[in-house]
């Protein structure tokens, strides 16, 4: 068996009474971009610290190619991190931040001035090598930090936060420079962020953080098209969870009774169900949609709202029942008088939604 790269084996730690990581176990591979998801308290940050040696776990290990890291100090970890807050130090320029940790650790002069020529190069921030951080935009700080953390080569590299102080369209570009960065330089990235777009567009793995625990761990798609829970299917994306009774399950796919009465065979079901048992049926907004296909099933409401958003509409409608849901089919398929607040029906594949025990 292939030994992991960075390994996290049974990690916990407590702040007092209260324990903010519970047995977290989590195997890394070389060259992975895995991101840790999750609310605030949900014990992310703390696990990434107990990585970087800035806090000390109350029981469990962190190995690195087989060889525990606990005993090192972290500045001797030789891992990379970039926070939130760039923590460049304002009275050098940006060569000189860059060339900082390789100073520190008493690199020869002309190797310092050829990797702090690469790390620009890598950010694309050639010209500004002379500015103070003062002079350049959050963006061009944060590429700056990335440059730093990179320069002397960390097999590493841990993230929390770095994007949050950024717009939406800044968040953006600073993403697709993330993404290239990790494309050419192949260095393993833990990067923390409850931003779960943000997640989705940078990982190659997800491990969704609960209440101190790992909820569920795999691809994006994995989480959005197969979530192992309703917390899982409620954090990544935009979902409806409907109200259903559950009647039977044959091979994995369930029969539901909806609170309008109406039957619905063919769900895809997590977990072990009992006959008579109270669930939760979960359906994306974009796997609702307003025209009949061979295998969907209709349900009947009131469209209260219709909103724009480019490639898509997105559509509030009631149920029967009174209760709200989310609609956003795409806009090629649905033209702009097809959705006018009216009562109708929408329609569903039932192989595309989820049942949860309630």
């Amino acid at each position: 068996m292939t030994q992991p790269f960075l390994s996290i084996r049974n990690l916990r730690k407590a702040f007092g009474a209260i324990t903010a990581v519970h047995d977290v176990t989590l195997d890394i591979p070389k060259g992975q971009f895995l991101t840790f998801l999750g609310p605030s308290g949900s014990g992310k940050s703390t696990t990434l610290y107990a990585i970087a040696g800035f806090q000390d776990p109350s029981s469990g290990d962190v190995q690195l190619e087989g060889k525990s890291l606990l005993a090192i100090p972290s500045h001797k970890r030789k891992i990379g991190m970039v926070f939130q807050r760039y923590t460049l130090f304002p009275h050098l320029t940006v060569a000189e931040n860059i060339a900082f940790p390789l100073r520190v650790r008493r690199r020869p002069e002309a190797e310092v001035k050829k990797k702090v020529g690469d790390m620009l190069a890598l950010v694309r921030l050639e010209s500004f090598a002379a500015r103070l951080p003062g002079a350049l935009s959050g963006g061009q700080q944060q590429r700056v930090a990335l440059a730093r953390a990179l320069a002397y080569d960390p097999p590493i590299l841990l993230m929390d936060e770095p994007l949050s102080a950024l717009d939406k369209k800044l968040r953006e570009e600073i993403q697709a420079e993330i993404r290239r960065i990790h494309r050419e330089t192949g260095v393993t990235i833990l990067y923390v962020t409850h931003d779960q777009e943000e997640a989705l567009h940078l990982s190659d793995r997800i491990a969704l953080f609960r209440d101190g625990r790992i909820e569920q761990i795999g691809t994006g798609e994995d989480l959005y098209l197969r979530p192992a829970t309703d917390f899982v299917a409620g954090f990544i994306g935009n979902s409806n969870f409907l109200a259903a009774e559950h009647l039977e399950t044959v091979g994995g796919a369930a029969t539901v009774r909806l609170a309008d009465g109406s039957l619905v065979s063919g769900v895809n079901a997590n977990g072990s169900l009992a006959p008579g048992q109270k669930t939760r049926l979960m359906i994306r907004p974009e796997a609702l949609r307003l025209d009949r296909g061979p295998k969907t099933v209709e349900l009947v409401v009131d469209i209260i709202d219709v909103a724009f958003y480019g490639e898509r509409r997105r559509i509030v409608a009631r149920t029967s029942t009174g209760q709200e849901i989310d609609i956003r089919p795409t806009f090629s398929a649905t033209a702009s008088h097809d959705v006018a607040p009216s009562q109708r029906q929408v329609f569903f594949d039932p192989s595309a939604a989820f049942l949860f025990p309630a």
